[in-house]
């Protein structure tokens, strides 16, 4: 996905559930800073606060971009985006 291989031997890179701060919903890829990983698919839809722009997703990362940023890749969201 999106050009990033996930490594069985590390924990790194990996799938993660996140609430992610996304106030446009067109976007693939979440800088660091918008990211709250959470332990648990429940816990991410606990979290969510979409009044706030603060989506339950599944995201892969966190992955260096060239410029050197830590992103979150987006897999799918939890709930039907409105």
């Amino acid at each position: 996905m999106h050009g990033i291989s996930l490594d069985p031997d590390t924990e790194i890179v990996e799938e993660r559930y996140a609430v992610v701060y996304a106030p446009r919903a067109k976007r693939g890829r979440f800088p660091e800073e918008c990211v709250k990983v959470m332990d648990s698919e429940a816990a991410a839809l606990a979290a969510a606060d979409i009044s706030q722009n603060r989506y339950p997703a599944r995201v892969i990362g966190p992955a260096r971009s060239s410029e050197g940023l830590r992103l979150y890749y987006l897999v799918r969201w939890l709930q039907e985006r409105t």
